[in-house]
């Protein structure tokens, strides 16, 4: 170990930390607003970016298929809430959400894929397909539950997160996949070298992190949402529409997961279960966040990057089970913090 390797190391930790800390924020907002611990937030990282390396090739990703099967149903799901009060107008909105939406987004795909399609292009419609399976993921999979114990909730997430997890490999198949750079620039400082890539990285990172600040602070709708998290019988007595701010949540994470994808694949090979992976590191740093403070998580997030990077140095068989041990005192530490509770009866 030198100055230089020592230096090296820093920049990778903070690398994948900024990384961790776009997972930790979106999970964060997530547990906030609907109580549910987002274990497909992995999945959400995976399909964005595998789909952006598809695109890349100039092929249509099947999870255009899944956003259009996935909004259906969702649909239907409307319908038969609905049965018993028909109104037209909600009718036709559930259509345009559900329906038309995922119908516009298939056939954009289909129009615009080909091996010269640009950059932007290619990430514009890998986010509208991963944004949209987020939304119809919530409809379909918590709206129901919306009122159920976090238990429960954990439990669908889990279902979910396997079910995407072996749509996954449908999708993309067992080979990795990477796509290109979004920038090829690059910043020498001293024996550092930063390339476009890791620099996108830090700029969006830091920007979400104010973007959400700003949100939640000084907007009525993320007012709204922290209200949501607060008390959800008490937002809906005054007129706040729960559903809507999970669908927002849900929309925001599967978004930020998708971003966080396409960040990483020019950097390293992605497969189809790589996202549970790297979304776990993310729940560390959520975890020790408190699943409450955005600051706190993002900071923690570069801690773990930081472990991560180190470890992968000086033991680099045992960096996972290093990192994961992270997540055990701060567990015991909260045990000991936390007030007696009387088990709730059934």
């Amino acid at each position: 170990m030198n100055t230089t390797i020592m230096l090296f190391l820093l920049q990778d930790g903070i690398t994948n930390g900024a990384i961790y800390a776009l997972l930790g924020l979106a999970l964060v907002l997530v547990f906030a607003v609907t109580r549910v611990i987002l274990i497909p937030q992995g999945e959400f990282v995976t399909y964005g970016a595998l789909s952006y390396a598809m695109l890349a090739t100039g092929q249509v990703p099947g999870t255009v298929w899944l956003a259009m099967a996935m909004g259906v149903a969702a649909f239907g799901f409307d319908l038969f809430d609905a049965r018993r009060s028909l109104r037209l107008r909600r009718i036709l909105r559930s259509l345009a959400l559900n329906i038309v939406l995922p119908a516009a987004i298939l056939a954009l795909t289909y129009r615009l894929a080909g091996p010269t399609t640009p950059i932007a292009v290619n990430i514009a419609l890998s986010l509208l397909i991963v944004a949209a399976i987020g939304l119809y993921l919530y409809r379909l999979a918590f709206q129901p539950l919306a009122h159920t114990s976090v238990l429960v909730l954990l439990i669908s997430s889990v279902g979910c997160h396997l079910a995407l997890q072996g749509l996954g490999l449908v999708f993309f198949g067992a080979e990795g996949l990477r796509g290109p750079a979004l920038s090829t620039a690059a910043l020498t400082v001293g024996p550092l070298r930063f390339t476009g890539q890791s620099l996108a990285v830090y700029g969006l990172t830091i920007a979400f992190i104010i973007a959400l600040w700003l949100f939640f602070g000084f907007t009525l709708m993320g007012k709204a949402l922290r209200a949501t998290a607060v008390n959800r019988l008490g937002a809906r007595l005054v007129g706040i529409r729960t559903t809507l701010s999970g669908q927002i949540a849900f929309l925001l994470a599967s978004l930020i997961g998708a971003i966080s994808g396409i960040l990483i694949v020019p950097i390293t090979t992605l497969y189809y279960d790589t996202g549970f992976l790297i979304g776990l590191k993310g729940f560390i740093a959520a975890i020790i966040g408190g699943l409450v403070s955005y600051p706190l998580t993002a900071v923690a997030a570069l801690i773990v990057g930081g472990v991560e990077a180190f470890s992968s140095f000086y033991a680099s068989n045992f960096k996972e089970v290093i990192v994961f041990t992270l997540i055990l005192p701060v567990l015991m530490l909260r045990s000991l913090a936390a007030p007696e509770v009387e088990e709730e009866k059934d």
